[in-house]
């Protein structure tokens, strides 16, 4: 598969293969696509932190098929206490954990080495609202002072002895910690919006001419279309 070069056309070829994968009903060809988009990520060859985070979603997936087996009625699979787990529950989490690591991992591959500043501009050349893009940008471009900020105040909490534990107090200072850094980020935030004003900021970010996508890049979206289309028929039949 040609990745293509304009992200226009790279965040509308990794939208529709998602939206084709999040219609998938069954198993085989989830885990076909599953195993598909691997091939593609390993060819892409992303950064290794962004494995780290694939391996971030997994752990929330390890809560569904904790959770769902138990829940969804079917054929008894195994009993565990008082629980009993059914087949349909099992293949229901392995349907959605197959369709939900896929799409995340597409969007690895495809865009997770994208600066913010990048995707910014191409929302932009697919009309998206200016409000929606200047809320993007400035949330990628200030989560990790963000993250920086509460480290600090977690390492603060410590020096003071602070140890966590499953009582009212530690939830209490949970609870001011996050308060504190809602209040230090507010405060950046106005001090970030002062010295873009200072800059001549009016509200809306410059916006840069484009130029129109190449012949590889019409390629690549194509092929995106192509297995979008085809995943669809091959789940249908």
């Amino acid at each position: 598969m040609t990745l293509p070069q304009d992200l226009r056309l790279r965040l509308v070829g990794a939208f529709l293969v998602i939206a084709s994968l999040s219609q998938l009903r069954t198993l085989a060809v989830a885990g076909a696509a599953l195993a598909a988009v691997m091939l593609f990520a390993a060819w892409s060859r992303p950064e290794p932190r962004l494995w780290r985070r694939l391996v971030h979603v997994e752990g929330f997936l390890l809560l569904l098929f904790a959770t769902l087996p138990f829940t969804l009625p079917g054929r008894p699979l195994f009993t565990f206490g008082p629980l009993t787990a059914s087949v349909e529950g099992v293949e229901r989490a392995m349907l959605i954990a197959a369709k939900v690591s896929a799409s995340v991992l597409l969007l690895m591959a495809m865009l997770g080495s994208v600066e913010p500043a990048r995707l910014g501009s191409a929302l932009r050349g697919l009309y998206v609202p200016e409000t929606m893009v200047r809320v993007f940008v400035l949330t990628a471009r200030y989560l990790a002072l963000i993250r920086d900020e509460a480290r600090r105040l977690h390492e603060a909490m410590v020096m003071r002895g602070f140890r966590p534990r499953s009582n009212r107090h530690t939830w209490r200072s949970y609870g001011h910690l996050v308060g504190m850094l809602l209040v230090r980020a507010l405060a950046r935030a106005q001090r970030v919006e002062e010295a873009m004003l200072c800059r001549g900021y009016e509200g809306r970010f410059p916006r840069l001419g484009q130029p129109a996508p190449a012949a590889r890049d019409w390629a690549g979206f194509g092929v995106a279309v192509a297995l979008s289309a085809a995943v669809t028929l091959a789940d249908r039949l």
